[in-house]
């Protein structure tokens, strides 16, 4: 069995014959982990979620999901991997402003067919601090619920990582801590796995571990940093330098 939720091997990704995204990434990212993932504008981060999470497809290396390789998927497959081993929360919510809160969180349940265990996604609304809001609309919340909503139908078909691309990006200062406060209790409580793409620092602080990439390439990463030493190090990039992972 697997030890890692996501391993990159050797990754690269290019676009067309001069861009270059990733350039020979490894890493392991452990199961029961929050991971964050930073970088300047251009660096290679959203190209490195969407290749971990199997929405885009490396150049050459290998990326698996806990035992399963995705290269060796056709898109069906990786569809269904998606659904089945992978939850996403991005900037913008994603939200269908007609359905109620409950059914935007069913939603995965009725793309996929599958009939839901309905004590369970009422005892996720309960974690996520929505259980009283679930007959609402979009409309009817501020953006931090919106996106606890998000984060709610991301975990309720029990993941094995949850992708997070900038999910504070759109809310205020006290509004993101009680969004990253949540995903961190996600992994304290419940042994999940998060990563997740930032540009914040103090974003960055409630993660376990921070990689930072530059120029397509893992050039750094920090254990338990607070969020000045994280800002320092974004600071300090400079020439880029392999990282044992």
């Amino acid at each position: 069995m697997a030890t890692h939720a996501v391993r990159l091997n050797a990754v690269t990704k290019t676009y067309g014959r001069k861009v270059h995204a990733l350039r020979g990434v490894t890493v392991d990212l452990p199961q029961g982990g929050f991971t964050a993932v930073m970088g300047p504008s251009g660096s290679g981060k959203s190209t490195f979620l969407h290749c971990a999470a199997g929405l885009d497809t490396p150049t050459s290396g290998t990326v698996h999901i806990g035992d399963v390789e995705l290269s060796r998927m056709n898109e069906t497959q990786l569809t269904e991997l998606r659904r089945d081993k992978a939850g996403f929360v991005f900037q913008a919510f994603n939200l269908i402003p007609s359905l109620t809160v409950t059914d935007n969180v069913l939603l995965p349940f009725r793309l996929a067919g599958t009939r839901p265990d309905h004590a369970w996604v009422a005892e996720v609304l309960g974690r996520v601090g929505l259980g009283d809001r679930a007959g609402h609309r979009p409309s009817q919340l501020s953006g931090g619920q919106q996106q606890r909503v998000a984060i709610a139908r991301a975990l309720v078909t029990r993941p094995e990582v949850v992708f997070a691309d900038e999910p504070t990006g759109a809310l205020d200062t006290q509004t993101a801590a009680e969004v990253l406060t949540l995903l961190r209790q996600v992994v304290n409580s419940t042994g999940q796995t998060v990563v997740m793409v930032t540009h914040d620092p103090l974003a960055a602080s409630y993660a376990d571990r921070v990689l930072f990439l530059a120029q397509g390439m893992l050039v750094d990463e920090v254990y338990g940093a607070g969020p000045n030493a994280i800002a320092q190090r974004m600071t300090a990039l400079g020439r880029p330098r392999a990282v044992p992972c």
